[in-house]
């Protein structure tokens, strides 16, 4: 059974590409469907009078923003893929276009990631930790944290919503927009291979960054990317939700979701407490992995029991887009309560 739920998964990243994305669209619209369920009367309100339609049509927005290129004068358009268009028809107006390629022009430079130069604009960033496996908490001080990661992007767009000036190098327009990223990034946010990574040496064996206080790029795995799982990406096998969720809360998602305690204390805090979290959970989504190097910067990786593995992961993918829908809506809940 678990290795059918894996197969399924897989012709889904065949017939879907925008999986590649974290999540993918359809996990991203699961938070925000379980979001839109737990909203206070009021956030609702105020969801409803700033995006004109649900969370859950929000979710996608920050990876439809990946289709804005940069033009050799310097001008962004966006640019029309048919295989990744479909969650993102609801921002194609004019004035939704304009802002997305806005967004990415003001998001594109003022950052310095990585040094090789191979990231396609700063606003890429926002998407993403890769904290240490060996920590068990979140903290300014570790490696593969930076102003520009993916916890300084949910502050800041706290921020804008309560009215504050955010910190860092983001660029956020207006409320609206912070919106659209708070409705994206608490889903990455609670992707365990969003948030912390493994860093390997030639044997596969794991190196810790934090050891020697600087990254050696021979060991970076850009959270699982450069990572194959027999011809799949392990990231993007973390990314893929289960294929009996669809892209809308389920039952069981908003029971599980209700079944969590409420966040307290400051609403600043949470970003950091909830990447704390999310990287105890990774030491579940890498325990019982086997990781051997294929070539210069690339890994494959085997299970020691595949099938416990996949068990442990589906059912860990269920409790984080369950938890992610339910702490976006306390955070929007507490800022408009």
């Amino acid at each position: 059974m678990c290795r059918a739920i894996f197969l399924l998964n897989c012709l889904l990243w065949v017939f879907y590409p925008t999986a590649s994305w974290s999540w993918g669209y359809q996990g991203h619209r699961v938070v925000g469907s379980i979001a839109d369920q737990l909203l206070s009367d009021n956030a609702r309100q105020q969801v409803s009078q700033l995006l004109g339609f649900e969370l859950r049509i929000a979710g996608p927005w920050a990876d439809c923003v990946k289709s804005v290129e940069r033009n050799s004068d310097g001008t962004f358009t966006y640019v029309e893929d048919p295989k990744y268009e479909f969650p993102c028809t609801s921002f194609r107006t004019a004035s939704e276009q304009k802002r997305m390629e806005d967004y990415v022009g003001r998001n594109w430079t003022q950052c310095v990631y990585p040094p090789s130069g191979k990231e396609r604009g700063c606003h890429n960033t926002y998407h993403f930790d890769d904290v240490a496996v060996e920590r068990d908490h979140f903290d300014r001080s570790y490696q593969g944290t930076n102003a520009h990661d993916l916890v300084g992007a949910i502050t800041a767009a706290i921020a804008v919503l309560r009215d504050k000036t955010p910190s860092g190098p983001f660029s956020i327009a207006d409320k609206k927009e912070a919106l659209f990223m708070l409705a994206h990034f608490l889903g990455d946010l609670h992707q365990p291979l969003h948030v912390a990574a493994v860093y390997l040496d030639k044997k596969g064996k794991l190196v810790d960054p934090d050891a020697s206080g600087q990254i050696d790029p021979a060991t970076e795995t850009e959270g699982g990317n450069l990572i194959r799982d027999q011809k799949h990406v392990f990231h993007a096998e973390w990314d893929a939700i289960p294929a009996d969720l669809g892209d809308a809360a389920t039952p069981e998602l908003l029971s599980l979701a209700r079944s969590y305690a409420p966040s307290q204390g400051n609403v600043e805090d949470w970003p950091a407490a909830w990447a704390s979290d999310t990287i105890v959970v990774s030491h579940n989504a890498f325990a019982g992995t086997i990781f051997k190097q294929t070539s210069a910067g690339h890994w494959s990786v085997t299970f020691k029991d595949q099938e416990t593995y996949l068990a442990d992961q589906d059912t860990i993918k269920r409790q984080q887009l369950a938890k992610a829908g339910r702490r976006l809506a306390d955070l929007l809940n507490a800022i408009w309560p």
